[in-house]
């Protein structure tokens, strides 16, 4: 356990932000499975959502400045 934390301590808060990220995308914009088969369309739905993500999270960001 102590190497378990001692391995965790210098990343998990990094671990936490992107992981906030990617449980954002699954529960609010259907990446809990791949909608297309294939590496070039699974790759598209990942890109677009996320610009879906990021137009968001931008218009979040210059309603809370302003």
């Amino acid at each position: 356990m102590a190497r378990l934390d001692a391995w965790n301590q210098p990343i998990h808060r990094i671990r936490g932000r992107i992981e906030k990220i990617f449980g954002t995308w699954k529960r609010s914009y259907g990446l809990r499975r791949m909608r297309w088969r294939g590496l070039a369309k699974a790759a598209m739905q990942i890109r677009l959502t996320a610009i879906a993500y990021n137009m968001n999270r931008s218009l979040k960001i210059v309603a809370a400045a302003g």
